[in-house]
C-alpha cells in the first residue's frame, strides 16, 4: 500500500539528491482556469525517474540488501535506466541496464556516459525485463523495477507532493502521463484527499484504461510514437490499486494528439519534451480532458529525453 506516509518518507530519504523542479504558471486563458506546468523534465537525467531511483537504491543500502560490489539491475525503455544509472554512479555502485533494441540511441549513449553496463535485448520493455530478472537471479544484484516497486512509486510521488507544496494546496486536478503507472500512483497517493489525478495514455498503449475496464491489470499491445517511454505491456499492480483507491480517471490521446501537443509546448513555451511526456498536455490541447470554468489544473511534464531535431 502506497500512501502519503510513504511518499513523505521518500522525500526525506532523497532530500539533497534530487532537484526541486520549477512550476511555471501558464498564460491566463490557456485553458478554462488557472494552470501550471510542473517541469520534471528538468530533473536529473531528464525525467522524474531519478526520484524513485534514489529512493530504491538508498532504501536497499539502508536495509543491507545492496551489495556494493554487485550493484543494481534495471530493465527500462530508457528513462528508468538513466535514472538508476545516475543514482548508482552517485552512490558508487555498479549498474546494469537492460533495454529493448528499440531504445532511442540518445538514451543508450547517455546510459553508457553514466558508466552503466548496457544490455540490449528484445523489441519491447517486457522482453528486456525478463532478461533483467534472470540477471538478478544469477548475480544477486538489487532489482530496481521501472515502475512497480513500493520505493520506486513512493519516490515518484514526491513530484506530486512537491507540486502541491509549491501551490500551497491550491490545485484541483493534476494531469499525469501513464505507461506502467508508477508516476501516476505516486502522485495520486501524494494528492489523495487534496486533488484529483487524471491519467493520460496513448490510445495505442491503454494500460490503465483497459485495467480499469476489466477489473485488473491486463496485457495490451504496445505501439505508437510514445512506446519508448510509455511502452509497458501492462499497468503495475501498485498503480492499479492506487488508481482504484483514489478514483483516478483515465483519458486517451492519439499519436497525432501527442505530436501536436509536443509541438505546441515548443512553439508556445519553448519547452522540449519527449512524446510520452507530451501526453499530459495533449489531454488539454486535444479536448480529451476539458476543465470546468475556474478549475485549477497542473500538468506534470515528466521527461525530456528526446531528439529535438524534429521540432
Amino acid at each position: 500500500m502506497i500512501t502519503r506516509v510513504e511518499v513523505d518518507a521518500a522525500a526525506a530519504r532523497i532530500a539533497g539528491r534530487v532537484r526541486r523542479t520549477p512550476l511555471i504558471e501558464v498564460d491566463p486563458g490557456t485553458w478554462a482556469g488557472p494552470g501550471w506546468f510542473k517541469c520534471e523534465f528538468m530533473q536529473h537525467t531528464g525525467s522524474f525517474k531519478a526520484r524513485g531511483a534514489f529512493n530504491r537504491v538508498l532504501a536497499a543500502r539502508e536495509s543491507g540488501e545492496l551489495d556494493p560490489e554487485v550493484g543494481i539491475v534495471v530493465a527500462s525503455g530508457g528513462n528508468a535506466g538513466l535514472a538508476n544509472a545516475y543514482a548508482a554512479a552517485a552512490l558508487g555502485v555498479p549498474a546494469t541496464v537492460f533495454v529493448p533494441l528499440t531504445a532511442p540511441t540518445v538514451k543508450v549513449a547517455k546510459l553508457r556516459a553514466y558508466g552503466a553496463t548496457v544490455v540490449q535485448h528484445g523489441n519491447e520493455y517486457a522482453e528486456a525485463y525478463e532478461a533483467a530478472l534472470k540477471a538478478v537471479a544469477e548475480t544477486g544484484a538489487v532489482h530496481c523495477h521501472a515502475y512497480d516497486q513500493p520505493e520506486i512509486v513512493a519516490g515518484a510521488g514526491t513530484a506530486g507532493s512537491e507540486l502541491i507544496d509549491q501551490l500551497g494546496g491550491a490545485v484541483d486536478t493534476i494531469l499525469v502521463a501513464v505507461g506502467g503507472g508508477g508516476l501516476m500512483a505516486g502522485v495520486a497517493a501524494a494528492a489523495e484527499g487534496l486533488a484529483r489525478v487524471v491519467a493520460v495514455e496513448p490510445v495505442t498503449i491503454p494500460t490503465l484504461h483497459d485495467a480499469l475496464e476489466r477489473g485488473g491489470p491486463v496485457d495490451v499491445p504496445v505501439s505508437g510514437i510514445a512506446a519508448d517511454s510509455l511502452g509497458a505491456r501492462r499497468v503495475g499492480d501498485i498503480a492499479y490499486a492506487v488508481a482504484v483507491r483514489t478514483g483516478v480517471r483515465s483519458v486517451l490521446v492519439s499519436d497525432d494528439d501527442l505530436l501536436g501537443a509536443r509541438q505546441q509546448l515548443w512553439d508556445r513555451w519553448r519547452i522540449v519534451v519527449e512524446h510520452g511526456a507530451a501526453a499530459a498536455y495533449a489531454a488539454l490541447a486535444s479536448g480529451a480532458y476539458r476543465p470546468e470554468p475556474g478549475e485549477r489544473v497542473a500538468v506534470l511534464l515528466c521527461g525530456a529525453n528526446t531528439d529535438p531535431s524534429d521540432l
